[in-house]
């Protein structure tokens, strides 16, 4: 359970791309990630250094950022961070970040959005096991209706 987890707020970078698996629905998108700092010669906010990440999504939450997010728009995205060299011939290794998203959302501080929930994946229903109605109807006693339900379904209609 040592896994670092991040919250990085920045811009969708690239059009997320979403793709059913064997594993089940998968979507990735590049998220950038500008540092500002106050520039006190200046007198003025300056953009500073630009982090690139992959960001990867799964399951239903890869359907919802595939049908949500555009490039440019402002994300904040929570998840586990995972850094990664990839070795080239006669160069030093290529070093990606990406993070495993566990929750993405537009940035609020920068902006407006409307939810809108998502139905669940159809499920098949479960057995009925209702017990029996236990309310009184209007002007019977409980023990009126207990006495009825022991004789039965007709009996208690009849009363």
């Amino acid at each position: 359970m040592n896994e670092t987890m991040v919250c990085a707020v920045g811009n969708v970078a690239t059009q997320p791309v979403y793709r059913e698996t064997a594993s089940g629905p998968s979507a990735r998108f590049r998220l950038a990630v500008t540092s500002r700092y106050w520039d006190r010669e200046k007198g003025t906010w300056t953009d500073g250094h630009t982090n690139f990440f992959t960001v990867w999504a799964n399951r239903q939450l890869a359907a919802n950022a595939a049908a949500s997010l555009s490039v440019g728009e402002p994300v904040v995205v929570q998840g586990r961070l995972k850094v990664r060299t990839e070795p080239r011939e006669g160069q030093q290794g290529r070093m990606s970040a990406d993070i495993d998203a566990v929750a993405i959302g537009h940035d609020l501080a920068r902006g407006t959005s409307a939810f809108r929930r998502t139905g669940r994946p159809e499920q098949t229903a479960p057995p009925d096991r209702s017990g029996p109605h236990w309310e009184t109807r209007p002007g019977e006693t409980p023990a009126e209706t207990g006495s009825a339900r022991q004789r039965g379904p007709e009996a208690a209609m009849l009363t």
